[in-house]
């Protein structure tokens, strides 16, 4: 199964997206196609190792993160991002990456590879680290206002990916809301509660933003407007935790002492805490694997995100999605 890989996208493309690349064709086996600048690409390819798993497609344009994501995939037809989706859907390859726009990314899915059937509207989902392991996030930016059947069709979404990816075997779907009482929230999230409770799923109901840490969750539906400002709130306060920590261990000989101490420790939650650990989200609803990584994405977070793709390309998540929509 083949990976193509958007090499321009992302604030270190291409030299940390072919790295990253690389390390997963050598290290993980895994079969890529970078696309991009053929030259530039070549030169960056060329006698390292993992080279002999690595394909070039040329796509001489790319699309800026600045740009109006619509307009730029249909102009640039000859991008690195719609190059890859394109790859996809003529089935040269099984998913794409991508670290540039998300806007774009989702565009670039939905025009290149296509919505399946029944799906009202993809949700980009993220893995968010809880007491227990993780959580799916959905959704984190593709829909800032939403319908209760589009919730729905959410959480019906990724249960299956947690089910067929992640290896939960009943997923529990929490409803992100103010409140956790039935009549909490506006009329779409009041509706979905609703639906969600008649579905063959285990909803446990409401919840709020203070419950995704515990872990008793395993896949939390809301709007993009909301699981956006979620997902950003999670990155910065682990950030500024981390910060704070380092200021107090390093201000006394005590404290600096005592952080040697910890920092084994320390360690293990940053790395269960670091983005680049989880590579990317999937965007859920398409005719086949698409994977919006971070734009900050180094190597590490490249290599981690083909690993995402080819899961859910080996579970079948696109498979199970279509087959669960055709018969609603």
């Amino acid at each position: 199964m083949k990976i193509a890989v958007d090499a321009f996208g992302g604030d270190y493309a291409p030299d940390q997206i072919v790295e990253g690349a690389l390390q997963a064709a050598h290290l993980d086996g895994a079969h890529i196609i970078l696309v991009g600048t053929a030259d530039r690409l070549r030169t960056l390819v060329e006698g390292k190792p993992g080279q002999e798993h690595i394909e070039i497609e040329d796509a001489p344009e790319v699309i800026g993160m600045e740009e109006a994501p619509v307009e730029a995939v249909r102009k640039k037809k000859n991008s690195s991002l719609v190059t890859a989706a394109a790859l996809v859907r003529d089935g040269s390859a099984v998913g794409m990456v991508s670290a540039g726009s998300t806007g774009a990314a989702m565009a670039a899915s939905l025009f290149g590879i296509g919505r399946i059937k029944g799906v009202e509207r993809p949700a980009i989902t993220s893995l968010m680290p809880t007491l227990k392991g993780v959580c799916l996030l959905a959704d984190v930016g593709a829909n800032v206002d939403c319908r209760a059947s589009q919730l729905v069709q959410f959480a019906q979404m990724g249960s299956i990916y947690s089910q067929r990816a992640l290896g939960v075997r009943q997923p529990k779907v929490g409803l992100l809301n103010v409140g956790e009482e039935p009549s909490k929230g506006n009329e779409a999230v009041q509706k979905a509660y609703e639906i969600l409770q008649t579905c063959d799923l285990d909803f446990v109901g409401n919840m709020e933003g203070r419950d995704i840490p515990k872990g008793d969750v395993d896949v939390v539906i809301c709007d993009g407007f909301v699981g956006n400002i979620v997902l950003k709130f999670a990155e910065g306060l682990g950030s500024a935790l981390f910060g704070m920590m380092k200021e107090e261990f390093t201000k006394t000989a005590l404290t600096k002492a005592g952080a040697l101490l910890l920092k084994p420790g320390l360690r293990q939650i940053r790395k269960r805490m670091d983005y680049t650990e989880y590579g990317g989200a999937p965007l859920l609803g398409v005719q086949g694997i698409s994977i919006i990584a971070h734009g900050s994405s180094n190597a590490k977070a490249i290599r981690n995100a083909i690993r995402v793709a080819l899961e859910a390309a080996e579970n079948q998540v696109v498979d199970t999605i279509a087959e669960t929509m055709a018969g609603e």
